[in-house]
């Protein structure tokens, strides 16, 4: 049975979810972030479920050592909360969240939700360190429609030969960009291939870029 971890500290509400989720999930659950994180550590759940308000702790933190420390970085993180503001939205697809649910939220739209990464869910090797590093980006390339685009991204998770980025383009597999670093000037640094995708229909699209030529400055040497 696969394993959902539920980190809020609303005791009542993690009842609730256990009761509407155990027919189909084994369910985890804390009210301390710094249990939740011990217990991904652990049991390696297939998704979890995070509020992002919750005492001594930010759910924001927590979110961004989620999705990137490696032994937790391939887990979706959804997050649960009663920030329903846009502002709020962007930032955690900024971070990497793989959903985004404001309370009161519809159980039946999470389950859908949960299946869809349960099926699509592919876990990518990592050959490289990576490294929890705040890079401002500009993004050129062509969607999936052929239409030139260009988008301005910040990556927290860098490696030597590529890093993990959303892209407000529809880019597909395969697909190759220019990037150029920002700070604190423009400087191109080279070609990415998008190697890896979010499953199509993701609320916070993510996609692992990897350089195949990379003439210019990287912030790993």
């Amino acid at each position: 049975m696969r394993k959902i971890l539920i980190v809020d500290d609303d005791e009542s509400l993690r009842r609730l979810m256990r009761i509407e989720l155990s027919d189909d999930y084994e369910v985890i659950d804390s009210g301390e972030p710094e249990q939740g994180l011990a217990l991904a550590l652990e049991h390696r759940p297939d998704v979890i479920l995070l509020d992002l308000r919750m005492p001594k702790y930010s759910g924001h933190d927590l979110l961004k050592t989620f999705t990137s420390f490696g032994r937790t970085q391939l887990i979706p993180v959804i997050i649960i909360s009663g920030e329903g503001g846009g502002q709020t939205r962007e930032e955690c697809r900024q971070l990497g969240a793989a959903g985004y649910f404001a309370k009161p939220f519809d159980f039946d739209a999470l389950r859908i939700r949960l299946h869809e990464l349960a099926r699509t869910r592919r876990y990518t090797p990592r050959s490289e360190v990576r490294v929890r590093l705040r890079v401002s980006l500009r993004l050129l390339g062509a969607d999936l429609h052929g239409k030139r685009f260009e988008d301005l991204v910040n990556t927290e998770d860098v490696s030597l030969s590529g890093f993990l980025s959303s892209c407000s383009a529809d880019i597909a597999v395969s697909s190759i960009v220019e990037v150029y670093i920002r700070s604190p000037r423009v400087e191109y640094v080279g070609k990415a291939k998008v190697i890896h995708a979010s499953p199509k229909g993701t609320a916070i699209p993510v996609f692992g870029f990897r350089f195949y030529e990379k003439p210019g400055p990287w912030v790993l040497a």
